[in-house]
């Protein structure tokens, strides 16, 4: 997901992975990040704890970035019969 946004949108994309417990220290709790797993955008985070959909979180970068949100995307069959 994110590569793809990151292909689609001029937006620079870091992901941070460290062992569970580096999450639950001090000095973690002093750089006032999101409990993982999180997803920022700039400062705001979009989601914390959880996981994300891939429309939300094209939704915030577009804000993000000043541009119009995403055409919603079609669900289920029609979405697979349109792609055709």
């Amino acid at each position: 997901m994110m590569p793809g946004l990151g292909a689609k949108y001029d937006i620079e994309i870091e992901t941070i992975s460290k062992p569970i417990a580096e999450y639950s220290t001090d000095e973690y709790f002093e750089l006032d990040l999101p409990v993982a797993p999180a997803v920022m955008v700039g400062e705001e985070i979009v989601v914390e704890g959880s996981d994300v959909s891939d429309e939300k979180l094209e939704s915030v970068i577009c804000k993000h970035l000043g541009l119009p949100p995403p055409e919603p995307q079609k669900k289920g069959i029609l979405r697979r019969l349109m792609d055709r």
